[in-house]
Parts: C-alpha cells; sequence; structure tokens
C-alpha cells in the first residue's frame, strides 16, 4: 500500500475518542507504527495502542489539530493527513458534555440549583419563541429556537439522570426511536402498506391507543396547552372516533360554549384555529402600534389617545 510508505497523519475525533477511518486501521493491519502527538490525551493515545511520537517521520500520527504540534511539521513536508468522519447528529454529543459540565461541582451555581419545576416557565417561553420563529418564517431564529429548545430537552434530563430513579439522555433518545420505529411499521418492517399521509395519521392513533392502553380517545391530550388549541385537539380526537358533530357543544351557553363552538367549526373545516386566531391577534398588535406610533409623530401623547385620534392614526382607516 503507498500510503504505507508515507507519513500519515490521522485527525482524532475529539467527540468519538478512539475511533479511527477505516483506511488507518488498514495501514495499522499493514504493519505501519501508530504514534501519538502532544496534543492527544495519554489516555486516549493509550486506547488507540499508541506510542509518543519522539524522532519518529514515518507512520502513522495522530492527532486533535493536524496545524500544530508534531502533525503540522509532517503536513508541511507532504504527509497525508486522514480525518476520522462523524455521523450525522455527533455535535448533539457536545450539548450533551456541556450540559454535564454546568450541573458538575464547579459549574455554574444558578443551573446547578435547578429543578424540573423552576425550569417549567422557560419550557413554555421557549416552545412560544421556537413557534414564533415558525410563525415569522425566520430561518435564523428559527435554528436558534431550535437550539433553546433542545437545552430545556439535555436540562431536564439530566436533572432526572441524578434522582435515585431517574433516567438519562440516552434513556430518551433509545425510548424515542423505539417509540417511532414502532409506530411507522410500513417503514421499518415493511409489515403493512400506507399510501397517503391521512392513512398514516390514522395508523399512528390506532397504535399509540394499543400501546399506551388508552380507554378514551382524548385521553393523553394535554390539558395544559391553551384553550383554543385544546379544543381543536379535543375536537380533532374525538371526530376521529366518530362522534357526530352535534354532540358537540353549541353556542348559546356562553362566551365559553361560543368560543368553543367557533374553534370546533374551525377544526371540522380543516383550519387550525389556534393558529387564525394568533394571526388576527399579531395583525391587532401590529396596527396597536402603528398607530401609536403615527400619533407620537404627530405630537399626541400616544398613551392617552380619545376615541377620534385612535380613528384618526388607526392603519387603513380614511380620516
Amino acid at each position: 500500500m503507498r500510503l504505507l510508505r508515507e507519513p500519515v497523519v490521522v485527525r482524532l475525533s475529539p467527540r468519538l475518542g478512539a475511533v479511527l477511518p477505516a483506511v488507518a486501521a488498514r495501514l495499522l493491519r499493514d504493519g505501519a507504527a501508530l504514534h501519538a502527538d502532544t496534543d492527544v490525551p495519554v489516555e486516549l493515545a493509550r486506547l488507540c495502542g499508541a506510542h509518543p511520537v519522539g524522532d519518529a517521520v514515518r507512520g502513522l500520527l495522530l492527532t486533535l489539530d493536524p496545524r500544530t504540534g508534531v502533525a503540522a511539521s509532517w503536513v508541511a513536508t507532504g504527509a497525508t493527513v486522514l480525518t476520522t468522519p462523524e455521523p450525522a447528529g455527533a455535535a448533539l454529543l457536545d450539548a450533551v458534555a456541556v450540559m454535564d459540565r454546568l450541573r458538575s461541582p464547579g459549574g455554574c451555581p444558578w443551573d446547578a440549583e435547578q429543578t424540573h419545576r423552576s425550569l417549567m416557565p422557560y419550557l413554555i417561553e421557549e416552545a412560544y419563541e421556537l413557534y414564533q420563529a415558525l410563525e415569522d418564517g425566520d430561518t435564523g431564529a428559527l435554528r436558534e429556537e431550535l437550539g433553546d429548545v433542545l437545552l430545556q430537552v439535555l436540562f431536564h434530563a439530566r436533572v432526572a439522570q441524578e434522582t435515585p430513579e431517574g433516567f438519562d439522555i440516552d434513556a430518551v433518545a433509545t425510548g424515542l426511536v423505539a417509540k417511532v420505529v414502532t409506530r411507522h411499521p410500513h417503514v421499518f418492517a415493511g409489515s403493512e402498506q400506507v399510501l397517503t399521509a391521512a392513512e398514516q395519521e390514522l395508523r399512528w392513533e390506532q397504535l399509540k391507543r394499543a400501546e399506551k392502553r388508552r380507554e378514551s380517545s382524548v385521553d393523553g391530550v394535554a390539558l395544559s396547552q391553551p384553550a383554543v388549541a385544546l379544543v381543536a385537539k379535543l375536537v380533532s380526537r374525538a371526530t376521529k372516533a366518530a362522534l357526530p358533530a352535534d354532540l358537540l357543544p353549541g353556542s348559546d351557553g356562553g362566551s365559553g360554549t361560543s368560543l368553543f363552538a367557533l374553534s370546533a367549526a374551525a377544526t371540522l373545516a380543516g383550519e387550525d384555529p389556534e393558529a387564525a386566531l394568533r394571526r388576527v391577534a399579531r395583525r391587532f398588535a401590529q396596527d396597536v402600534r402603528a398607530a401609536q406610533r403615527s400619533a407620537r409623530a404627530a405630537g399626541l401623547d400616544a398613551d392617552q389617545l380619545t376615541a377620534g385620534q385612535w380613528r384618526e392614526h388607526w392603519p387603513g382607516v380614511s380620516p
């Protein structure tokens, strides 16, 4: 093998430890000597079976950064550089390590004091900020808010890890994989055939009910979600179970039942009443800001406008 006669620098992945690229493993089987540069921790070098580089100028040289140390001089003289490939999602290991550092002795006092209950408001806040980024179509904000929601997942898993009956982030991921695979037998087992998204949605609910042994089609609906979204979810679940529409609450029992009836009607029409109401609310907030901006520019006290002044500066209203 040609590479066996030339110096080869192997850039290790700090995330994957003693994992080597396949080409490096073949070279070692063919008799190449394995050395470790000074930036490789002693324990990692030992796990790889590498010896200190010393005056060696041939063989394989392990390094974390080929731009520094002895590796840099090997590269300057024409050494081939191999990089240990990382699978998609490898950076999640960094996120887990950061969370562990924050909660460990010598980490952050604030992070160390948090509990599941104290973190609950942040979970709601971050979820809504992610929702808003999606509404706005803001890709930059979307990436950031997804990270903030991921932090909440990591945080709760790390807190749970510290309890006697707890679990860790690996248990969370393992459970997720098992659930998703189980609920997609047409993909992972090939035991069923699902041709449309609607068929899969129905099959998902059937598998979920069987898995969780639920007695009612509305079991498992999160009752803490916003009221309009809660109505939509309950109506969707019940009508999928063939509940007649005339059994839904009507509009003649006060404001609550009227709001339920409107939300139910929107859901049955294939709309998302929560998103629709949010769009109107956000548009209203924009109009309020625009009117007060206009009034302030006209020298008025924007916090003490008369009805006529509101109308005069309201967007889209002719004077």
